[in-house]
């Protein structure tokens, strides 16, 4: 079985295999008072980066669990940025769908106030919902093992998202707007090309745009595809708001080879 993920709070820069390490804070409480860790267990602990640490429990102190490291992996960042936007839901079905994405492998999501969008964030609510987003993307990344941080973006409102697909778009990246009157599958869309490897390499970013319960707008459809989107379709069946982007972003991982 795989060793639990604790996502650390500190630089892990500087950390080699043969280092201690304290995990501290409120991962090392969740580690050692929680799960009651004990010395001679394995774990690892994760900068959201790209950095795993496999680590041994030598003592737990209080909320410190202190490690003596095993090793150390740096994953590469992806070649291409797969990307979430989520069009806000209601009874949580927009949190389901990113912690499934995250899980799954996505890079990024982003919060959409879609036309047709029941949940409004507004003011201090806005602060609040992203932060129970960005709770939501740490428990899946640690479920899923991950060494990446999926990032949440600021939530959009639909004329945002053109514009932020057109900049998308020119960039050389891919918007896929999911939509079931679509005649193009989702496995026929044409995906960026992955970055070439090297310091100054930027990765294109491939967007999956899932619409609210009511679906997507004609207006906002019109506009996503002016700014250079496509629609597509995942198949003959239609999903629901909280299932469309994980299988989406399943079946393009895929694509990606990030499976194989």
């Amino acid at each position: 079985m795989s060793a639990p993920v604790f996502l650390a709070a500190d630089d892990l820069t500087g950390v080699r295999s043969g280092d201690a390490y304290v995990l501290g804070g409120d991962e090392g409480r969740h580690a050692g008072v929680v799960q009651r860790r004990a010395p001679g267990e394995t774990v690892d602990v994760v900068d959201g980066a790209g950095t795993r640490l496999r680590g041994v429990v030598t003592s737990v102190e209080g909320t410190d669990v202190h490690l003596r490291v095993e090793a150390r992996t740096d994953e590469p960042a992806p070649d291409v940025v797969l990307t979430l936007v989520q069009a806000l839901a209601k009874g949580d079905r927009d949190h389901l769908a990113v912690e499934a994405a995250v899980e799954v492998g996505v890079d990024a999501v982003v919060p959409w106030q879609a036309d047709r969008s029941v949940v409004v964030w507004r003011g201090s609510r806005a602060a609040k919902s992203r932060g129970r987003w960005e709770s939501t993307v740490r428990s899946a990344v640690k479920q899923a093992r991950r060494a990446w941080l999926p990032a949440v973006g600021e939530h959009l409102t639909s004329r945002q998202l053109a514009a932020r697909t057109r900049d998308v778009v020119d960039a050389g990246g891919a918007v896929v707007v999911l939509h079931e009157e679509a005649t193009t599958a989702l496995a026929e869309v044409v995906l960026p090309v992955p970055a070439e490897t090297g310091p100054d390499a930027v990765a294109p970013e491939l967007f999956v745009v899932v619409g609210p319960e009511g679906g997507i707008g004609s207006d906002e459809l019109s506009a996503l595809r002016s700014a250079g989107a496509v629609a597509a379709r995942l198949g003959p069946h239609v999903l629901r708001t909280s299932t469309a982007g994980p299988v989406a972003v399943a079946l393009l991982s895929e694509r990606l080879g990030r499976w194989r």
